[in-house]
């Protein structure tokens, strides 16, 4: 079983991933955001360090995908490759921040690994709003994420609507964060893995 966390930045899929990977005792493969020498050089120039970022974020994420299908193991993922190539990297091409050039060199390279692989058995998508996300951005205090602009969110959270509408891979569960707090209150946690468990189990 390979259930996958999506969500705009601040949404709560590496929380979330680390609770229902202790519930399912399934592993979790998380988004590698410690180790990853791009990202504190990307907020702060993002129109140089944009392409090497999402480069990086995909070849760690396939090499995750590889390893999750190899192994046959029962993961929960922290964030999908879809993400990569239909949220961040079109939206710093919008946004003048990566190069018609590097974009189609991107994309060429993720249509190749996305024909290698298979999309998760269920794919959970955390919608939250930005005033959500900003609190919950704040409150993590990450250094790198304090230059992350409203604007910026905002144009991640459209591409996300966008994705999820027409997402046609596999089973979808869509989850309304805003007035939840499955850290802090467990009933909240129970909720989400009784909508997990349906899923699944239908």
């Amino acid at each position: 079983m390979h259930i996958a966390i999506a969500g705009n930045i601040g949404a709560g899929k590496t929380t979330l991933s680390k609770s229902l990977g202790k519930h399912y005792k399934y592993d979790i493969e998380l988004e590698d955001v410690v180790d990853n020498p791009y990202l504190d050089d990307f907020y702060s120039q993002m129109e140089r360090w944009s392409f090497n970022l999402q480069i990086y974020f995909l070849n760690s994420r396939f090499r995750q995908l590889r390893d999750i299908i190899n192994s046959e193991r029962n993961v929960i993922q922290d964030r999908t490759i879809y993400e990569d190539a239909n949220i961040f990297a079109p939206n710093l091409h919008a946004m003048g921040l990566m190069t018609n050039r590097d974009y189609e060199n991107y994309r060429s390279l993720f249509d190749l690994m996305e024909g290698t692989v298979q999309a998760p058995d269920l794919l959970v998508y955390l919608r939250s709003s930005i005033p959500n996300l900003v609190s919950q951005i704040h409150k993590r205090g990450r250094e790198y994420e304090n230059s992350i602009s409203i604007e910026y969110l905002s144009r991640l959270n459209e591409r996300y609507e966008a994705w999820i509408h027409n997402y046609d891979k596999g089973n979808l569960l869509v989850i309304d964060i805003d007035d939840l707090d499955f850290v802090e209150n467990k009933g909240d946690l129970k909720n989400i893995i009784a909508m997990i468990d349906e899923k699944i189990n239908s």
